[in-house]
């Protein structure tokens, strides 16, 4: 399988959708699209069948956490959704470890990559949602000694990913350069699928 061919066969109702502009959802999408295929065999294996159902969950919840997360009004309430994705992009890659023997050593080897590259990808995610939260502070805060010495809040203290925002950006559209790694490109063509 090959992502060029999974992204044409993806419903025009779902690719119409502005979130489909986030590149960590389609990613997580077209994975969850493997890992049926994943479960699939696992299920056929006595031992492996709740294994199977655990992993496609976990697998599962990465585009519905990122979907729902692109959805809130808020920069706290999407980087929380991003974690919870984050958190089940990250479960899912222990899943699979879980089930590399029965899948067998291309399908894994694929699926750790991907996680993994999917993981790095999404932790950019949640910094810049929450700087733009940050942003809107006031004033730095001013620390107090026990002995009543005020000292304020160096400068400089925000990372440039949260000093960097405008009113007009929108949350998920960003390219990240993580996707013009060569390892990417490797990760979407000729996918394995487990025998």
């Amino acid at each position: 399988m090959r992502y060029e061919e999974w992204e044409r066969a993806v419903p025009e109702e779902i690719k119409r959708d502005s979130l489909w502009k986030m590149q960590a959802y389609r990613l997580a999408l077209f994975l969850g699209d493997l890992a049926w295929h994943d479960a699939l065999r696992l299920a056929q294996e006595w031992r492996m069948i709740g294994l199977a159902d655990q992993l496609y969950q976990a697998v599962g919840s990465i585009s519905a956490n990122l979907a729902e997360g692109y959805s809130r009004g808020s920069g706290r309430d999407r980087a929380r959704f991003y974690e919870y994705a984050l958190g089940s992009a990250r479960e899912s890659r222990d899943w699979y470890f879980k089930c590399r023997h029965v899948l067998g050593d291309g399908v894994f080897q694929h699926r750790m990559h991907f996680l993994t590259s999917l993981v790095r990808l999404i932790l950019t995610m949640v910094p810049q949602q929450r700087g733009a939260v940050l942003q809107l502070r006031d004033a730095s805060p001013v620390y107090r000694l026990s002995d009543g010495t005020e000292i304020p809040e160096p400068e400089n203290v925000w990372d440039s990913a949260a000093s960097s925002w405008t009113e007009n950006w929108t949350p998920g559209l960003e390219e990240d350069p993580l996707l013009r790694d060569p390892s990417w490109s490797s990760l979407l063509t000729d996918v394995p699928l487990p025998d």
